[in-house]
């Protein structure tokens, strides 16, 4: 132990310093920046799983994480929907999920939007419609925003979010 603490005390500190944003970061960083200025620190998500496969799930969870950090720019997800600004939802809306799905989004605040996040929520995916489902959100309840994808990467999700921005209403 003692030797360890003299090598370290020897040779210092051997720090890299903070990576370059790469060409392929710009447009996330970019995007992050204008949803700062847009929401002001004041966005919050309710995600509701309306039957999807998570493959969706997987690319949103991926917006918390370190690298794109949605909660350092004020945008975090929610576990109410009475304090939910945005409804994400995923997957085709299947039949048990439909009343929690028009519950849920009675329960939201005004103004709210909802976003169809994944192909099954845009257009019911391989899915479609059939005794189990009920097809695409847009067929429960009025969606603002579709984004495409099987699964939507979360660059495509953040720019789905400042698109919901650009159509609001004040």
């Amino acid at each position: 132990m003692f030797d360890i603490l003299t090598t370290i005390r020897r040779t210092g500190l051997l720090d890299q310093g903070l990576p370059k944003p790469t060409a392929a970061e710009a447009p996330r960083d970019q995007l992050q920046r204008q949803l700062q200025t847009v929401f002001g620190r004041a966005l919050r998500i309710r995600h509701v799983d309306a039957g999807s496969c998570n493959g969706c799930e997987l690319e949103i969870h991926a917006l918390s994480n370190p690298y794109y950090n949605l909660e350092g720019y004020g945008i975090a997800f929610v576990a109410s929907p009475r304090h939910a600004d945005v409804l994400m939802i995923t997957g085709p809306v299947t039949v048990n999920m439909v009343e929690a799905l028009e519950r849920t989004y009675a329960a939201m605040p005004d103004p709210k939007w909802v976003m169809a996040v994944g192909d099954c929520a845009a257009c019911g995916g391989v899915f479609g419609a059939s005794y189990a489902t009920r097809g695409r959100v847009d067929e429960v309840i009025p969606v603002d925003i579709v984004v495409n994808g099987c699964p939507p990467d979360p660059v495509t999700l953040l720019t789905g979010l400042l698109e919901i921005t650009r159509r609001r209403e004040i």
